[in-house]
């Protein structure tokens, strides 16, 4: 233990001699590329290194490149940023599995004249690590050693493969089209999906259906875990007395994230209106449901809770009701530990004589995950510019003002911390669900009555019930109307908690919604009970 904390403390006194050469074949692509590369350093190989990356993954290590030939060489050193390692210097000498890779970027002409390069999603989610097109290396078991120094030469030969379309079946259906809209903003071809669930019936008859909107992460999965091993949703979902309801998740990646938040923003673009004037509309037209308010109805988890959230509170005549699970910062004075609008600086907190770590994470038991500083070098290593495809930087690019440089203007600096008031008023102004309630409340709150529901764990790990409760205790104290919502806590729950009760049951819960908002003298063919 000495020796190793000796070693740590040398820090890059070995920078100099420590070195990885990442190359590719003309085979793999004729080049040149503009993007980024990265080395990966695990003790394991059970799964390749680069698919052991993540929050509180393996060391990697990344740096830019910019129009690299093929058998050109970029280098990694020990001068280049790490996580959790800060430096390849900090390698424990020892035995390890060792891979490369190489991130493609694309160039991108906006249609607000900014010309930038990022990652074109291949259809999996901006993820780097498994994106179609991006170029890979074998994982070596290799010897390392920063303080005898070594040059390893890797080369990325290998290509991540076209993600192939899941087949549909009997129950669920997708498609995929392209957004005119979103094209022109990026200038390149923008595509939007859908993934469909429908009754066990809906091929037999010809009802129109009420329609669940269920927002969340990237995924071309079943909605509700049809397809799931247990079966335990698709036995109810099949039964005689269950309601007969349309399912839909979305799939809206973007170059900066899986998912676009669903709001028109001035760096991920107008994907707002693409959403409701594209994508819903051909739902619509494709499928049997209900083009009523109160047949349209919300939901989804953590970005999709707060996506069902705000959709509901952006769009109030349009949506019938929605159910949030666990949303991201709804108030922005808690963003993953992060007060927005006190904090100086991101990675700490001032109390007098002392500063703290913020926290960015949690376990259950209130053991610290990840501190803000940890998740943000997090972040950097995954990409510059907000490049990451990570969560952190899609709220900048979300919520934030554009930047000089065509990337969002950020709300604080990733390396040091330093928060940037101009950007958090504006990220207040634009996109904070509780001040913008408050700022329209005489005309958004009739129309919101009996349609938001929340639900959280009291110990989620990214302390996202912080904001929930301010948001709680602000609808509280709401007049003329007063409308407090309905806000349901699970004790010593983390994320996602969703509620005391099954998929099957909160359906049933959201059909008895509907029912109860129909207009009289409607006929309810979609369900008998």
């Amino acid at each position: 233990m000495v020796k190793l904390l000796a070693f740590l403390l040398a820090g890059t006194a070995f920078a100099a001699d420590t070195r990885f050469e990442i190359s590719y074949p003309a085979s793999s692509n004729p080049g040149p590329i503009t993007g980024r590369v990265y080395v990966m350093i695990s003790r394991m190989n059970d799964h390749e290194p680069r698919l052991q990356v993540g929050r509180v993954g393996i060391p990697f290590f990344g740096r830019d490149v910019e129009k690299l030939g093929a058998g050109q060489s970029a280098i990694i050193d020990a001068s280049d940023l790490g996580s959790p390692v800060n430096s390849l210097s900090q390698i424990p000498p020892g035995e390890y599995w060792v891979q490369a890779m190489v991130n493609v970027y694309s160039e991108f002409h906006r249609s607000d004249g900014h010309v930038i390069w990022m990652h074109d999603d291949r259809w999996e989610g901006q993820h780097w690590n498994r994106s179609p097109g991006n170029l890979y290396s074998a994982p070596q078991r290799m010897t390392l050693d920063a303080s005898k120094g070594y040059k390893i030469a890797i080369q990325c030969d290998k290509v991540v493969p076209p993600i192939a379309d899941p087949a549909d079946s009997t129950y669920v259906r997708r498609f995929k089209i392209r957004s005119e809209i979103l094209t022109k903003f990026w200038g390149r071809p923008i595509y939007l999906g859908a993934t469909v669930l429908v009754p066990r019936d809906y091929d037999k008859s010809n009802v129109s259906y009420p329609v669940l909107y269920e927002q969340g992460h990237f995924s071309t999965a079943a909605p509700m875990r049809f397809d799931a091993p247990d079966k335990d949703f698709y036995n109810q979902w099949m039964r005689d007395d269950f309601p007969r309801m349309l399912v839909v998740t979305f799939q809206h990646p973007n170059p900066y994230f899986d998912d676009s938040y669903a709001v028109n923003s001035v760096n991920v673009g107008p994907y707002g209106d693409a959403i409701m004037k594209e994508l819903i509309p051909e739902v619509e037209k494709r499928f049997r449901v209900i083009r009523q308010p109160w047949a349209r109805l919300l939901s989804g988890g953590s970005t999709g809770g707060w996506e069902s959230l705000a959709l509901q509170i952006f769009h109030p005549d349009f949506f019938g009701g929605t159910w949030s699970y666990c949303p991201d910062s709804v108030d922005f004075s808690d963003v993953e530990g992060v007060d927005v609008y006190h904090d100086r600086n991101a990675f700490y907190k001032e109390f007098e004589w002392r500063r703290v770590p913020t926290i960015n994470s949690r376990e259950i038991n209130g053991q610290i995950r990840q501190t803000a500083e940890e998740r943000n070098r997090f972040e950097l290593v995954n990409g510059t510019h907000g490049r990451s495809g990570e969560q952190l930087d899609i709220w900048s690019a979300v919520f934030g003002p554009l930047g000089e440089d065509g990337f969002f203007d950020p709300l604080w600096d990733k390396k040091t911390g330093a928060m940037n008031p101009r950007v958090a008023e504006y990220w207040k102004q634009n996109f904070d669900l509780r001040n913008h309630l408050e700022k329209n409340w005489s005309t958004l709150a009739p129309k919101l009555q009996d349609k938001v529901r929340v639900y959280v764990g009291d110990a989620d790990n990214f302390f996202l019930n912080n904001g929930t409760r301010k948001l709680q205790e602000w609808m509280q104290k709401t007049e003329n109307p007063h409308y407090e919502g309905l806000f349901v806590y699970g004790a010593a729950k983390g994320h996602c908690y969703t509620g005391p009760v099954s998929s099957a049951d909160r359906l049933k819960e959201m059909a008895e919604h509907v029912l109860a908002h129909m207009p009289n003298g409607t006929i309810a063919g979609w369900w008998t009970r």
